[in-house]
């Protein structure tokens, strides 16, 4: 890895459902954590009283004002130029922190980054990518879009298939990623119109790693490394996993614990927890827009904004957005 200076982040102190109470517990836990420099974004008057002690690497960033749930994106970030969203993403831009945090509005975050940060050259839309468990002890899954786009057309697909690759490879540490198109059945003649044609352009792409469909019980096998879907179906795959995972842990505590002792057996909840937990993974990366933008839970409590806070660090360690660059460099040089 290169660029490992301490990494300055952007957080949106005044985005999510427990904000900014939980958010400066992140910011706090992410100091004590690791080599960060954390700028709170927000009113400081809401912010100072949960900062129980200095810390050197934590400052205030004053804004006005966030964009509620109930509102539309892009009308509320012109109407509200000094929102917390709106402040911290510009600060990326100015090139006062490396990556911007928000567990804020998640449509108010892309929007944000969109306007201010814009698209990476090649790039028609950017997809948020989800890290989630597998089968294989230590092998996760990249799971793109999950959420920026409901209506993909399949170049955008394309487009998030070799985002995908590029973070596998960067981040993920997975050097010959195998890509998957999640689809109903696994031959090529399988799904909708906009499907086929997806899976013709993903296999005829020579940066692709395209391994073929993937269905629904594909997933979490751990036979693939990144698969790609609308942000429709993304999300609504991410949130089922989300609560499929919780079922599981909690059906196993009260079964298990009928017969076992309680104390005995919660080391290994433990780490069956951080291997299901979404608060192990923080957040989603925005793939596709030009700066390192994470879109973290809207519930995060401070360990989820940490581990969102640490997703951006290691995507700026690992220097994803200038290989994303050089990417598409590439492709146009050879187009």
């Amino acid at each position: 890895m290169m660029g490992l200076t301490r990494a300055r982040i952007a957080l949106d102190a005044m985005g999510g459902d427990r904000a900014p109470k939980e958010i400066v517990a992140g910011a706090i836990e992410s100091f004590q954590r690791m080599d960060v420099e954390v700028l709170l974004v927000g009113d400081p008057q809401q912010i100072e009283p949960f900062l129980s002690a200095k810390a050197d690497n934590i400052r205030i960033v004053p804004a006005d004002g966030i964009v509620d749930m109930h509102e539309e994106p892009l009308t509320a970030l012109r109407r509200k130029p000094r929102a917390s969203v709106n402040v911290a993403t510009s600060l990326v831009k100015e090139g006062e922190a490396d990556a911007v945090v928000s567990a804020g509005h998640s449509g108010a975050a892309m929007a944000a980054a969109l306007l201010r940060l814009g698209r990476l050259p090649g790039v028609d839309r950017p997809a948020i990518g989800a890290v989630l468990p597998t089968l294989v002890s230590g092998k996760s899954v990249l799971i793109l879009d999950v959420g920026a786009n409901v209506d993909c057309r399949p170049k955008f697909l394309e487009q998030f298939a070799l985002m995908g690759t590029i973070y596998s490879q960067s981040v993920l540490g997975v050097d010959d990623p195998r890509v998957g198109l999640l689809n109903i059945g696994e031959e090529p003649s399988k799904g909708n119109d906009a499907a086929v044609r997806t899976h013709q352009l993903l296999e005829d792409n020579p940066k692709i790693p395209f391994v073929g469909n993937a269905e629904g019980r594909d997933v979490l096998t751990g036979d693939f490394d990144v698969i790609v879907c609308d942000g429709f179906v993304g999300n609504i795959l991410l949130k089922f996993a989300e609560a499929v995972g919780d079922v599981m842990l909690q059906v196993c505590q009260d079964e298990l614990l009928k017969g076992f002792d309680g104390d005995t057996l919660e080391p290994y909840f433990q780490r069956v927890r951080s291997r299901i937990d979404r608060v192990e993974h923080g957040g989603g990366l925005l793939l596709g827009v030009d700066g390192v933008a994470i879109i973290a839970h809207g519930s995060s409590r401070g360990p989820a904004i940490a581990n969102a806070i640490r997703l951006a660090k290691t995507a700026i360690d690992n220097r994803v957005l200038e290989r994303l660059h050089e990417n598409y460099r590439q492709a146009q040089h050879v187009g």
